[in-house]
């Protein structure tokens, strides 16, 4: 995401070929994960420790495509080091809990890069430990794909960074989840942000769209202005697997346990809840050794999978076919399937876990990224549901990529906890018909929740929902700036001005959905979009908190509608109503058809020449109406009426 920006720096487009300290070794002795995986004890001296997260950061700070990840990790203790987090770092403690792990320098994101807009700060993690700053304040500019998890911070948070002028600079923003933050969080300029389950002294301010699921104190006010969503209780999650190590040196990863109805941190009052698997029970991919021939082979001996930071060449599917296997990522693990095949499938089982895994998407086209359940799945996963965590998808800037759909949820009960599925905007391999995506989440399952969805600038609809009882807390959404022409992008059999971003399907009974922003940049045309969202009119489909805004673009584009040809149109900057529309609620207004008609009755049939024959019958009865009656002669349909009555022509004589 680009907020308003026109320059695409060459420094993005290649690495610092650097020398990484390597220092003494660690106390304990840990599996093999690999050379880019980083891990400190207390007996390392703050110099080194603080060495490595300079080296590391130095490469990393505009590495926005390269092909280095890495993971720090902190066994527990407490580290006097002053860490900056750059692109495709995980910073996370090894502790059971995050008071376990106390960084008491600083750990921080900023954009100084970029002059201080962090609208370009992607793919990065703090995760599982306590920050006591010695500033009293933690800065967490960041946009998409880079959340920050089970964190204790002892202070305040700002979520941007200054422009060399000391003003606040553009920030695209964020997921905030199972986290205490004991001062203030300020946003400032920062656009739209996700918090889950966290906990704060004040959230000082918002811009476009905040929303707010089970934090233990939300800040009040009235959508839309001052723009939040405070909706009071998690309906149902299960936090993201995590790596950690006892006090007898043995790693373990954490699956917290499925919970309903929450509000507030999971660790609160205790560890949370959930089970520990021994580190022995998956099977470690490194870059550099597994295959997925490999990483098959391990998952069908029952392993669970844990891919160390790297870039991995996918030559088939991956397959998870068994219940409550767990496929972790650190260090933003890349998956890039070579050969058109979907990267990764999920097989229609109980609790599945995926978390932590970028999918790049490769130049043969694939049909999706990431399959959860094959079509057609139709079993109940309610009392233990696959979850998602930390899921992002990318289709070009890093080179070529070609996918149908990005994600498709077949299975039903599926939770997401965090997306970004994104058709790349700048970078390598970028145009309308080189990186092409169709769409960048396709729901088919039903039941399923999703929390934290950004999705952005694919071709068609960014996100087509076909299932029922879907629910989606906080939505992000840019419609494609390269639309080369309003031609190139009709919609409903080319009768309707582009493709809704949010696209529920007509045959959807029950959807709901809150905290949803569309924006458009057309750079290249004068498109218009009739509708952000387009859902059923029905009753059972609700939306809460909507808005569509024009970044900017060519003189004539413009969103129309808001819903459903409901609210006003975003064309320009100025005055503040052309650049911002919201609908505070929606609902359909037709009953829900929940019954079939009954059958027409007392069917007469009246002879009125060697030709025809006309019938009439008694009226259909259904709960919401009859539409008309479809008429058959020999199985085949011969005409439709509004009425009980038809006039059958053009028959032969003397036959029935």
């Amino acid at each position: 995401m680009r907020k308003r920006t026109g320059v695409l720096l060459s420094a993005c487009m290649f690495s610092l070929a650097i020398g990484l300290p390597t220092g003494p070794a660690s106390t304990q002795a840990a599996p093999d994960f690999g050379p880019n995986v980083y891990i400190f004890d207390p007996s390392m001296s703050a110099s080194y420790i603080q060495s490595v997260c300079d080296s590391i950061f130095a490469q990393q700070e505009t590495n926005q495509f390269g092909t280095q990840r890495y993971a720090l990790l902190f066994k527990p203790g407490t580290y006097n080091v002053n860490c900056r987090v750059g692109f495709y770092t995980q910073v996370a403690g090894l502790g059971r809990n995050p008071d376990d792990v106390n960084i008491t320098g600083g750990l921080n994101v900023d954009a100084k890069w970029f002059n201080g807009n962090a609208t370009q700060n992607f793919w990065r993690s703090i995760e599982n430990l306590k920050i006591t700053p010695a500033s009293g304040k933690v800065q967490f500019a960041v946009s998409q794909a880079a959340p920050m998890r089970r964190v204790h911070v002892v202070g305040d948070m700002d979520l941007f960074d200054f422009d060399p002028y000391w003003n606040a600079g553009w920030a695209s923003g964020g997921f905030l989840a199972d986290s205490i933050i004991t001062g203030q969080i300020v946003p400032a300029s920062q656009q739209q942000w996700f918090s889950r389950n966290s906990q704060y002294s004040n959230w000082t301010n918002g811009v476009w769209n905040m929303v707010f699921v089970g934090d233990a104190n939300p800040p009040a006010g009235q959508f839309p202005n001052p723009p939040y969503t405070v909706v009071d209780r998690t309906p149902v999650i299960r936090e993201k697997p995590y790596l950690y190590v006892d006090s007898a040196g043995s790693y373990y990863v954490f699956v917290p346990a499925l919970q309903t109805n929450t509000r507030g941190v999971s660790w609160a009052n205790g560890p949370t809840p959930g089970q520990s698997i021994p580190i022995d029970q998956f099977y470690i991919a490194r870059p550099d050794t597994a295959t997925a021939a490999s990483i098959n082979a391990a998952l069908d001996q029952g392993k669970h999978v844990l891919f160390t930071p790297g870039i991995y060449h996918l030559s088939e599917t991956i397959r998870v076919t068994r219940p409550n296997t767990v496929v972790l990522g650190l260090g933003y693990a890349t998956l890039i399937p070579d050969n058109g095949q979907v990267a990764m499938t999920v097989a229609d089982v109980d609790g599945v876990k995926i978390a932590g895994l970028l999918f790049d998407a490769g130049p043969v086209r694939s049909p999706a990224l990431l399959e959860v359940g094959p079509a057609g799945s139709g079993l109940d996963h309610s009392a233990n549901p696959t979850s998602l965590h930390d899921v992002f998808t990318r289709v070009g800037g890093a080179g070529v990529g070609v996918v149908d759909a990005n994600i498709v949820i077949n299975s039903h009960d599926v939770i997401g906890d965090h997306f970004w599925l994104w058709r790349g905007d700048h970078g390598d391999g970028i145009g309308w018909d080189l990186n092409v995506s169709k769409n960048g989440l396709i729901v088919n399952g039903n039941d399923v929740t999703i929390y934290g969805l950004f999705n952005e600038h694919h071709n068609e609809y960014q996100t087509l929902w076909n299932g029922n009882n879907g629910r989606v807390y906080f939505y992000q959404s840019e419609i494609p700036y390269d639309v080369p022409s309003q031609s190139a992008w009709m919609s409903n059999n080319g009768t309707v001005n582009g493709y809704a971003s949010y696209k529920v399907a007509n045959t959807v009974t029950t959807h709901e959905a809150w905290g949803l922003g569309v924006y458009s940049y057309f750079r290249d045309a004068a498109v218009k979009l009739e509708s952000a969202i387009e859902v059923p009119n029905v009753q059972g489909v609700k939306i809460h908190h909507a808005t569509t805004i024009w970044l900017s673009g060519m003189a004539g584009s413009e969103i129309t509608h808001v819903i459903n040809n409901v609210g006003g149109r975003v064309y320009a900057n100025s005055p503040p109503e052309a650049m911002r529309q919201t609908v505070t609620e929606f609902q359909g207004t037709n009953p829900v058809d929940t019954q079939p008609p009954s059958a027409p009755g007392n069917l007469t049939a009246t002879a009125v020449s060697s030709s025809q024959i006309n019938l009439s019958w008694t009226a259909s009865t259904d709960n919401v109406g009859v539409a008309g009656y479809d008429v058959y002669r020999n199985g085949v349909k011969v005409g439709s009426t509004t009425s009980t009555s038809y006039s059958d022509t053009g028959l032969a004589a003397s036959t029935t």
